[in-house]
């Protein structure tokens, strides 16, 4: 096992998946608390520290794992932001929005790192380098992390941005079913991988020509 290239694969895929974890959850507590619940901050969850999102198994072990012994099933987690709806000022929208945020702040860092290829292809950074591939990387992650969590089965995200839309016998059947949709959530993560990949290579492919496009006019 050579240590070396398993660090430098640990620095290029662990550390963008991390970070994108990391303010995944930090966007939950932060719009709930914008929306009047405090609950994330006053547990100390209101942070882009790792340490204190971090579960042992979801987001160092597997993660770790697969990325060392280069498994086709790279998956992880991290733990949820506590949220209490009832502090909420309109808990039924509130909701909605604090689930969104999660994805949409890996949106947003997907676009942060479309800008940062254009500026590091505009300013002479090898295209085969380790800068813009770590990039790439930073990219795609978040952009996997946005469709997956956007799945509309509890406990996804998903599942909370449906919610205001459906009639509550059709959201009481949901948490009722919790159990076997978590089931099904576990056969679209090992069975589904392909059906995911398409939509994040998709706009992938698109984001890396808007980022050429930004390093060309830079020039």
């Amino acid at each position: 096992m050579d240590f070396v290239e398993i660090g430098a694969k640990l620095a290029i895929y662990f550390i963008p998946f991390l970070f994108a974890l990391c303010f995944h959850e930090f966007a939950h507590g932060y719009v709930a608390k914008m929306r009047g619940d405090r609950t994330a901050e006053l547990s100390g969850r209101l942070s882009l520290n790792p340490m204190v999102h971090a579960d042992p198994i979801g987001t160092w072990l597997l993660p770790i794992l697969a990325i060392a012994f280069s498994s086709p099933f790279f998956f992880g987690w991290a733990k949820p932001v506590p949220v209490n709806s009832r502090n909420l000022m309109k808990p039924k929208w509130d909701m909605f929005w604090v689930a969104l945020a999660g994805p949409m702040s890996n949106v947003f860092l997907a676009l942060v790192a479309t800008i940062g290829l254009g500026v590091a292809l505009a300013y002479g950074s090898d295209p085969s380098g380790g800068l813009i591939k770590l990039l790439g990387v930073f990219l795609s992650v978040n952009l996997f992390l946005a469709v997956f969590n956007l799945i509309p089965i509890h406990p996804l995200d998903g599942g909370k941005v449906i919610e205001p839309f459906l009639p509550y016998s059709w959201n009481r059947w949901l948490e009722e079913n919790q159990a076997a949709l978590n089931m099904g959530l576990l056969l679209v993560i090992f069975m589904g991988g392909p059906i995911l990949a398409v939509p994040v290579h998709y706009v992938s492919e698109k984001l890396l020509y808007v980022s050429a496009l930004i390093g060309h006019s830079l020039l």
